[in-house]
């Protein structure tokens, strides 16, 4: 999962809140500063670790109510409100609206508490309610920007995307252009070369050989023309992406990717092997995986074209039998061009490894 440095910075105000508790007076302030340092234990691993968030989030939204209620501290639920909903917004939005119930319904219960051990604390004249302003717009604003960021991104990707594929178009009417000059020019070639053939009568052992190379070359840079414009009209990896990105949006799945960009300058005969296999791997993804995410990383190294698919999903073996079609035809897919697929399952989700040496691109 990517580093939320926003999260941490907000740890700069913890042992300001935690500061009330120091010096020790009772077994009480022991008690809630145990429960400060379990929180902050937490609170990383809700930042680091996104198939614990099922228990973690829960705990951290049950520690933070512990200090409202029974502490009557309503700046610690500003951690989760935060931190929370600005993760969920990644995921349906039925998980922000569990979550946002189970946070106002503590800040709620805690007020009940607070004002009946202490009465006349929601007066409005002593300003307790007004600070509780913060606390309850922390987690609508902190979902609604993270919805904002993860938009503008995602346009911002989609926009690449069209711009590879109009320079991809640029490409394909050079192509056309030099199959309708080249390819006649070729064929003409190729056709006075036998005519000539036929037609000679003068030294015939010299001049059939030599002719005889001509069509064969001919013929030879003819089929070369028809083979790159044939790849030229082959999916590129911008296309790919530009599809999958709408399928994955449509199944509520959020797209990351690393190194796109550069991975769009590939060769050609690169991207028309592997957009084949990425397509069907995105497609089990959306289709056996339940994943709420899938990070695509492209990486280039002196010897190869590396590219990862992980996802957040359910790590199981049926989900291997669930897709067995397509997985059998991504290693066949890889191993025509002698290039290795592998599946892992790790503690995030499955990882789809897609690796072609780099000699493999003119084949």
């Amino acid at each position: 999962m990517n580093l939320e440095w926003t999260s941490y910075i907000w740890l700069v105000y913890l042992p300001y809140i935690m500061a009330q508790y120091v010096p020790t007076k009772s077994i009480t302030d022991w008690i809630w500063l145990g429960l400060g340092v379990v929180f902050l234990v937490v609170y990383i691993l809700v930042n680091e670790i996104d198939r614990w968030l099922l228990v973690t989030i829960p705990l951290e939204l049950a520690i933070t109510g512990l200090f409202a209620i029974f502490a009557f501290n309503d700046y610690m639920i500003i951690y989760p409100g935060w931190q929370v909903s600005f993760i969920l917004a990644r995921y349906p939005r039925k998980y922000f609206h569990w979550f946002a119930t189970a946070f106002y319904l503590i800040i709620l219960v805690g007020l009940w508490r607070a004002n009946l051990v202490h009465p006349g604390t929601l007066n409005i004249s002593n300003g307790n309610l007004l600070n509780l302003v913060f606390p309850l717009v922390s987690p609508i604003f902190a979902y609604t920007a993270s919805r904002s960021i993860i938009r503008q991104r995602q346009l911002r990707q989609t926009n690449r995307r069209l711009q590879a594929i109009v320079r991809r178009g640029e490409r394909e009417r050079i192509a056309r252009d030099l199959h309708d000059t080249l390819g006649q020019s070729f064929s003409m070639m190729t056709l006075k070369a036998e005519l000539a053939k036929k037609l000679l009568d003068k030294a015939p052992e010299r001049v059939g050989p030599e002719l005889d190379d001509i069509a064969q070359t001919s013929r030879h840079d003819l089929q070369l023309v028809r083979s790159i414009v044939n790849d030229l009209h082959q999916q590129s990896l911008s296309e790919m992406m530009l599809t999958q990105g709408k399928n994955l949006a449509e199944a509520n799945v959020v797209l990351l990717t690393d190194g796109e960009n550069a991975a769009t300058e590939w060769p050609t005969k690169v991207q028309i092997h592997l957009s084949p296999v990425i397509s069907e791997a995105i497609t089990n993804v959306i289709r056996h995986a339940h994943a709420h995410q899938v990070e695509i990383t492209f990486e280039q190294t002196p010897s190869a074209y590396i590219v990862n698919i992980q996802d957040d999903g359910r790590s199981k073996n049926n989900y291997a039998r669930a897709g067995s079609n397509g997985i059998s035809g991504m290693q066949q897919r890889m191993n025509e061009v002698n290039g290795t697929f592998t599946i892992t399952h790790t503690r995030q989700g499955t990882l789809v490894t897609l690796t072609l040496p780099k000699e493999q691109q003119v084949s």
